[in-house]
């Protein structure tokens, strides 16, 4: 496996997570040429980071109309380890990797039923205000739930 930047360990790496949501690969979700469409995986991560910030509760605080911010993606990218089928059942990790002031870095791990990893990923997620846009410091309840292990 070639170098993936924001991964030091992998066994590590690996070991640390433990949130995941399972996704059965969809015929839609393939190209022409039988395997996983490249955009499919954000989704999942997706998937992933709206389970485990439900997990957390911090969702529903996020989605009541009284709550003054919101999570918005800032950045997302994927690493392809290995083609990824039809059919096939995925478990789809995230994890807290680092806690900014108003940000944090999600790590995400794509791995089959045989615990093969197919794809790897990370992002930043930043909390901001829905009102002027600008990113808002995490609350001390919101660091606790987000360093907690679910």
């Amino acid at each position: 496996m070639s170098r993936i930047s924001y991964i030091e360990n992998l066994e590590e790496w690996k070991s640390e997570f433990s949130y995941y949501q399972e996704v059965k690969v969809r015929f839609s979700e393939t190209d022409m040429f039988g395997h996983l469409n490249n955009t499919v995986p954000l989704v999942y991560f997706e998937q992933a980071r709206i389970g485990f910030f439900k997990k957390t509760g911090l969702m529903q605080k996020w989605l009541d109309s009284s709550q003054e911010t919101i999570p918005v993606v800032a950045d997302l990218q994927c690493d392809f380890l290995s083609q990824v089928y039809f059919d096939e059942l995925l478990k789809i990790y995230v994890k807290v990797n680092k806690m900014g002031t108003s940000s944090i870095d999600l790590h995400y791990m794509g791995v089959r039923e045989d615990e093969s990893l197919c794809f790897t990923g990370r992002g930043m997620i930043v909390q901001v205000s829905k009102s002027s846009g600008k990113s808002v410091p995490w609350s001390d309840e919101f660091k606790e739930r987000l360093l907690s292990k679910i």
